[in-house]
């Protein structure tokens, strides 16, 4: 066996749940073999790049062996390297918000002291 089907094969790696996930991804344009639109009956081979868009990622792997059935993750692992690059890091992080329970009073001194050292940005 040297070529199967793209959404075939994307099922049996276990990127999608469901062949029929596969093949509406496919149909949608959000599946490329070798930087070309692919549709579901689009065959793929060794040494070809996939190109998927999975959720909210774009996973980018390399087929190395082709399977038809679906296997086991371990044995699915081993038909494909992973090329997607590492998601970015969160560059909006929420500046944490000085809290205290509702109905717990007044605060103490130690906890005055606390939210002023957090409010001028020394904590």
């Amino acid at each position: 066996m040297e070529s199967t089907r793209v959404d075939r094969w994307l099922w049996a790696v276990r990127l999608t749940k469901t062949r029929s996930d596969a093949a509406a991804a496919c149909r949608g344009g959000h599946v490329r073999v070798n930087d070309r639109p692919a549709k579901p009956a689009t065959t793929v081979s060794p040494g070809d790049e996939v190109r998927a868009r999975v959720g909210d990622t774009t996973r980018i792997v390399e087929v190395v062996r082709v399977i038809q059935k679906r296997v086991g993750a371990a044995d699915a692992a081993t038909c494909l390297i992973d090329r997607t690059p590492p998601p970015p890091p969160p560059t909006d992080v929420a500046a944490p918000v000085a809290r205290r329970e509702r109905g717990a009073g007044r605060p103490t001194k130690r906890e005055r002291r606390v939210l002023d050292k957090f409010r001028t940005g020394l904590l």
